[in-house]
């Protein structure tokens, strides 16, 4: 079969490689779409090294359909489509057992300790069919949105994590397809007013056909102004930074309402280091939190939303190339000049 093999940083190509052989435990799925998102780009660059094989097989946002299964696996045949979770938690470790396996200290995943979905075949290991990783898809749902069903339930975490609610005022900073996830994720959770913080007039567009309130170009018009303007001065609730620049953290903590959250969802190159002003946290009760990755229920909900037709997944995929133009494929998506950019193999 053909896959994209990452032999170290900025060494990669698509080539011949063994088609896997599965276990009794085990399943193989033809891949049907294999998303590219910016975590990928890290690796690929070597700016992401953390768990990182060479050589290896990256993209853990997959989904396709079951080609084989091993005879002790119940409950999957062959012909069934399927999203893929490619997160592991052990259940076992102190952030599993507090409740968070998304930050599982053991954890592993696929397109990390095993190869991912930048292939015509994926296998699936044992420990993710008996986590419950697996899961299936209606002929509804098209290959493009199983694939985005992963980095959904990571934006899902994030929403959980900022604690977003009915009427709050939430400002995206960065309209790529992170950004229109919260969008639209901060529209369903009953937001009042969503503002979207984004300099490509492409991606400011795509946020205003996906409903923004208000699109803002930073590099143009003063954003402080115009969230005093829209809040009343009160500053918004939540802010979900979408993008991965450190250096913006400060003015953003001074546009939040007094008891307000910032989300660093997006993830940092190198250290990420930041200097802040720690009064602004303390005196306005400002809550600042992380989002990592996703637990096994935020899947089954960002699932169940893309199954019942409650979010638009198709509208963030941009570009589409098959394997043999990976790379295109990534020059296209570290470009930034499209949205969400789709291997279909």
């Amino acid at each position: 079969m053909k896959a994209l093999v990452l032999n170290g940083p900025n060494d990669f190509s698509v080539k011949e490689v063994d088609k896997p052989v599965i276990t009794e435990d085990e399943m193989l799925i033809k891949v049907e779409s294999a998303a590219l998102c910016g975590t990928d780009i890290r690796i690929l660059e070597g700016k992401k090294t953390k768990g990182v094989r060479y050589p290896s097989t990256i993209g853990h946002e997959i989904c396709g359909s079951i080609t084989e299964t091993g005879g002790n696996v119940d409950g999957f045949a062959v012909g069934d489509r399927v999203a893929i979770a490619n997160v592991i938690p052990c259940g076992a470790c102190a952030s599993c057992l507090n409740g968070r396996e998304n930050a599982c200290l053991n954890r592993k995943a696929i397109g990390y300790e095993f190869d991912g979905g930048f292939a015509e075949y994926t296998r699936i290991p044992d420990i993710c069919i008996q986590a419950g990783n697996v899961v299936k898809l209606p002929e509804t749902v098209s290959s493009t949105e199983g694939a985005l069903i992963e980095p959904l339930a990571c934006c899902i975490r994030g929403m959980v994590n900022a604690g977003t609610k009915f009427n709050d005022t939430v400002l995206v900073v960065g309209a790529g397809p992170i950004g229109l996830m919260h969008l639209q994720l901060s529209q369903i959770a009953g937001a009042s007013k969503v503002i979207v913080s984004e300099p490509n007039e492409y991606r400011r567009t795509k946020a205003m056909e996906l409903g923004a309130d208000r699109v803002v170009n930073p590099l143009e018009e003063d954003l402080a102004s115009i969230v005093a303007q829209e809040t009343g001065k009160q500053g918004v609730d939540v802010i979900m930074l979408a993008i991965g620049v450190p250096a913006i953290i400060n003015d953003l903590l001074k546009l939040c309402k007094r008891g307000g959250a910032l989300c660093l969802f997006a993830g940092f190159s190198g250290k990420g280091e930041a200097t802040i002003e720690a009064n602004l946290i303390h005196y306005e009760e400002i809550n600042v939190c992380g989002s990592t990755a996703y637990k096994r229920s935020d899947y089954l909900a960002a699932a169940e939303m893309v199954k019942t037709g409650k979010i638009d997944l198709n509208a963030i995929a941009s570009h589409h190339f098959p394997l043999d133009e990976f790379q295109a494929a990534y020059e296209c998506s570290r470009s930034g000049e499209g949205l969400k950019v789709v291997i279909q193999p």
